[in-house]
């Protein structure tokens, strides 16, 4: 039976020294020791793209997916600079062992919104997904229209849409496109019925598990750190919406995910 992947982490985050005592490495090291197989480890800005790559060195099922949020475009220099910095990395992806591009998308959430810039920077770096054949991890937050119009612009590129919170009728549309869907948390929460209830409708070779640690921890841990062994327990909710076992779940979820980023 196949371990856990957790297809999206941020191991970068400073919580995880503040908040572990030891450390995110030192987790890490006990996490890969304790059933979970492979994590992708997701940036944000260009640091942590940097950060990323670092840390997948450091262990073998550990991977790396470079990129610019859409709340933090404001950190970086000019688009123009941004993509070169994003390029050159790109450009040693199996060296780094970068499997995808992300965390990039649109953030409609904090007010007041830059809506033009972060469609730049996000068509943009689906361009460069395009360019390499990188599969990309899209971002939506209160933007889901928006959202699956710029993919619909770009219908070579396919990805995953994490933590998903959007409509069973936008996930059917991308699944017709090749995309994934993943579940965090969120799912096993008390007050998340729609979100099972557009997980349901999934096919199963189409979905993927996710922590999004160090936020978003399942029940009974929510609100505390969250870690990608607790993928457990999200899997079982999903196994119980399909009628399968958690390990069954999980090692479903494996597989699909080791096909999505070719690893």
């Amino acid at each position: 039976m196949s371990g856990i992947f957790d297809t999206h982490a941020h191991y970068t985050d400073e919580r995880f020294e503040k908040e572990t005592g030891s450390g995110a490495c030192a987790l890490l090291s006990e996490l890969f020791n304790t059933g979970v197989d492979k994590i992708i480890n997701v940036a944000t800005d260009i640091a942590t793209s940097e950060a990323v790559v670092a840390q997948a060195a450091e262990f073998p099922g550990m991977y790396a997916a470079v990129g610019i949020h859409p709340s933090e475009i404001y950190k970086e220099g000019t688009l123009d600079e941004t993509l070169g910095k994003l390029e050159d990395m790109l450009k040693c992806r199996e060296k780094n062992k970068i499997v995808a591009i992300g965390e990039i998308g649109l953030d409609y959430y904090w007010q007041p919104v830059d809506k033009e810039g972060q469609a730049e920077f996000f068509e943009a770096q689906l361009e460069l997904a395009r360019k390499y054949g990188m599969p990309v991890s899209v971002h939506d937050r209160d933007a889901h229209g928006d959202v699956f119009e710029t993919i619909l612009r770009y219908p070579e590129v396919i990805g995953v849409l994490h933590s998903y919170s959007g409509s069973a009728e936008m996930a059917r549309e991308l699944l017709k496109r090749g995309w994934y869907v993943s579940f965090s948390g969120v799912l096993t929460f008390k007050n998340a019925a729609r979100v099972r209830s557009v997980a349901q409708s999934i096919p199963k070779e189409r979905l993927l598990l996710e922590t999004d640690c160090p936020y978003l921890a399942p029940e009974p841990y929510r609100g505390k750190l969250n870690r990608s062994d607790y993928i457990r327990n999200t899997g079982e909710v999903l196994g119980t919406l399909f009628g399968i076992s958690g390990e069954e779940m999980i090692a479903l979820t494996n597989e699909n995910a080791c096909r999505l980023f070719n690893v």
